[in-house]
């Protein structure tokens, strides 16, 4: 199987700082993701000046900002990302941002960019997604608050204007910050890729790591989780983030959940457990003493470790043939002890 891309995404937990946000290069580096996701917008292109805030950022930050306050907080620029995204070259990170705007999807040629990611609000944007298509480039699609018949029709947006459905990656998501456990469905990022024979991932807003290592069990191909440098930072992502240890660990299992399910899926001993095989298994040894002649039966055979005699698998063959030799206790049996 292909290697599972981990984008750690610190989206606006910069806090509109440029060294914060060189500091969560630093963090997601050293937990050794894949890449580091940031998100690139113009406040006044994207958000009505008296749009109301989502329950979790009202939560979470201060009461009296409209989401439009909030946001142009958190806004950097694109000179800011110029530098970010150098930082992420000396740092040998790759460099992910999603764009929300016209202004700002034109800008990201500057940074040359291995995907496009479309996060979930813009899924039914459809003029957002023949722009994006126009680009020619991957795409990672977030599918969070989206219907199968939504994710169809934004796939078929995108597939008009001539990007390849094996150039897209469908991310199962869920905009609640955090993602109440009952309401995670992991079963429906399988529906997707089986109803669009598509390439899927997971996209995780749950408080820990143990939800996107099982999306990574059930098939996820891109594994992308929010992670601060300190959930107590104001802001309205933080305190459902994963701290940088949690990150590193993250990335530790879904590694290792990785290589458990890359097998060939054949049903044979593996090259480490061989050895164990003698020393696991038993074979027939006698139990009391035998004399020639005497039928071997379960009342004079017992089974033992090593299995480096006569399997236990053979006991149906052994049973009632007469011994070919005195035997002792404590014997282990060989084939030239019985008379066939």
């Amino acid at each position: 199987m292909e290697k599972v891309i981990i984008i750690a995404e610190a989206g606006v937990n910069h806090n509109g700082d440029i060294n914060l946000a060189y500091q969560l290069v630093d963090a997601a580096a050293n937990a050794r993701v894949d890449y580091i996701k940031f998100q690139t917008f113009i406040a006044d292109l994207i958000v009505d000046k008296d749009a109301e805030k989502a329950e979790y950022q009202k939560n979470n930050t201060k009461e009296s900002d409209t989401q439009y306050e909030m946001i142009k907080k958190l806004e950097l620029s694109f000179d800011d990302f110029k530098h970010l995204k150098q930082h992420c070259d000396k740092k040998k990170i790759k460099f992910l941002t999603s764009v929300a705007d016209f202004v700002s999807l034109k800008k990201i040629d500057d940074y040359n960019l291995d995907y496009i990611k479309i996060a979930s609000g813009e899924l039914t944007n459809t003029l957002f997604l023949r722009k994006v298509a126009n680009k020619k480039k991957p795409i990672i699609l977030s599918t969070g608050m989206a219907t199968l018949g939504e994710i169809e029709n934004a796939l078929y947006t995108l597939q008009n204007e001539g990007v390849s459905i094996n150039d897209i990656i469908v991310l199962h998501c869920n905009t609640e910050y955090p993602t109440p456990m009952k309401d995670v469905n992991l079963k429906a990022m399988q529906t997707i890729a089986d109803a669009f024979k598509v390439r899927v991932g997971y996209s995780d807003h749950t408080l820990g790591i143990e939800v996107p290592i099982a999306a990574v069990a059930l098939g996820a191909s891109i594994i992308e989780k929010h992670f601060t440098l300190d959930k107590s930072l104001p802001g309205p992502d933080h305190s459902s983030s994963l701290d940088p240890i949690e990150l590193k660990t993250m990335v530790s299992n879904i590694r290792n959940v990785e290589r458990a399910i890359s097998g060939s899926g054949r049903k044979q001993p593996s090259k480490s457990e061989l050895k164990n095989i003698e020393i696991v298994r038993k074979s027939l040894f006698t139990s009391r003493q035998i004399k020639k002649g005497d039928l071997f039966s379960e009342i004079n055979i017992v089974l033992k470790r090593p299995g480096s005699g006569i399997s236990a698998m053979e006991i149906d063959k052994i049973i009632g043939k007469p011994a070919a030799n005195d035997l002792s206790k404590g014997i282990k049996i060989a084939y030239k002890d019985i008379k066939w």
